[in-house]
């Protein structure tokens, strides 16, 4: 009996065969509720970037853009790395970033209120999902356009498009020896309007907007070399 005794009790002190299974569980169990405490737990915001700072590398629908963070009108798109949108403006004619032509105007601890006919505005956005220009210009935009045609400037060809259209009270303008490089969506000016233009381009997936005044077709081609400038700046690839 003492035997048997002994057995039974060696066999208690033994390996418990559910001791390593429970021991994993309580540890996965503790690093699933660490993650949770850091993904939940308040940071201090990280120290915005300077404007006079490097240009910062941020990719857009998979294409890298070399951008200043002075050029980039929201604050919080001052950061690198993967970004759905960026908006950017820089002063014509010197494509200066706008917001560090706004630093060196202050006077008297105010800043100099921008000026739309001195910009030049960009969006940069994902355009997966997006038609491109060359399509809709080609495809979508005759659809919408009067047969009535004039020249706005030496070398520009302008079609207004339909009223009852989705695009009415625009006009539609590109330069009649090469349209694929300038081709432009205008609104018409009016009492406080002076009418802006927006131009297309892509890069990759990479949907970019170019908006400026309507005045400045008078001189369209200075326009176009400045878009294309700023686009080099960019992405010089």
């Amino acid at each position: 009996m003492a035997h048997i005794s002994r057995g039974r009790q060696s066999r208690s002190r033994g390996h418990n065969p559910l001791f390593a299974p429970g021991l994993l569980f309580a540890g996965v169990a503790c690093l699933a509720a660490g993650y949770i405490v850091y993904a939940l737990w308040p940071r201090w915001p990280g120290a915005p970037v300077s404007l006079e700072a490097p240009s910062l590398p941020i990719v857009v629908a998979g294409q890298m853009f070399n951008i200043e963070p002075a050029a980039i009108r929201r604050a919080v798109q001052r950061k690198p790395g993967t970004q759905e949108r960026i908006d950017l403006a820089y002063l014509w004619p010197t494509l200066v970033p706008a917001e560090l032509a706004a630093k060196i105007d202050t006077k008297d601890g105010n800043l100099t209120p921008a000026n739309p006919n001195e910009r030049i505005f960009l969006t940069i956005a994902n355009g997966r999902d997006e038609m491109p220009a060359p399509e809709l210009i080609k495809t979508i935009y005759p659809r919408y356009l009067a047969q009535a045609a004039n020249a706005p400037a030496e070398g520009l060809t302008m079609r207004p498009f339909r009223d009852g259209t989705p695009y009415q009270g625009e006009d539609l303008i590109f330069a009649d020896s090469a349209p694929d490089d300038f081709t432009a969506r205008c609104t018409r000016s009016g009492v406080g309007n002076v009418g802006m233009c927006l131009l297309q381009r892509r890069i990759g997936d990479a949907d970019i907007t170019v908006r400026f005044p309507r005045d400045w077709l008078t001189d369209w081609k200075k326009v176009l070399y400045g878009i294309d400038r700023v686009l080099t700046r960019l992405h010089p690839n």
